[in-house]
């Protein structure tokens, strides 16, 4: 598991590769990533935003940003947590995530960010 903590949120994420939608043959490769994010502050947080790097072994960059995650804005209390799934997929044996998220400060209404940690896309079969 990767672990980062910006501001007080903590981003956890473990990834896997997924072989029922991947092709190797047709060079797709998809990852399943599964997302923590914790409130280690004393203000609830609602994270508004995502910003997503995806490199593949070429060094091709693909963005996806837009608002919320996967369809929700959540809220997150002082101590709480917010999950969730999500995956991705590259046209390469080995790759590279990682990100940000626009965090609001319900209290303060700040905007701040929050790193999502970099972790490595990696097909299983070249490992052996």
């Amino acid at each position: 598991m990767h672990t980062t903590t910006t501001n007080g949120i903590r981003i956890s994420v473990r990834v896997s590769y997924n072989k029922d939608y991947s092709d190797p043959l047709e060079k797709k490769f998809v990852y399943v990533y599964e997302i923590l994010i914790e409130n280690l502050t004393d203000h609830p947080v609602q994270v508004m935003a995502r910003h997503w790097r995806i490199f593949d072994s070429f060094g091709t960059k693909r963005e996806v940003i837009g608002e919320g995650i996967i369809g929700k804005q959540p809220i997150i209390a002082p101590g709480e947590f917010h999950s969730y799934s999500s995956w991705s997929p590259i046209g390469t044996e080995i790759g590279r995530m990682d990100g940000r998220y626009q965090v609001l400060d319900l209290m303060t209404e700040e905007k701040f960010y929050v790193n999502i940690p970099s972790f490595d896309l990696v097909y299983p079969k070249i490992l052996n």
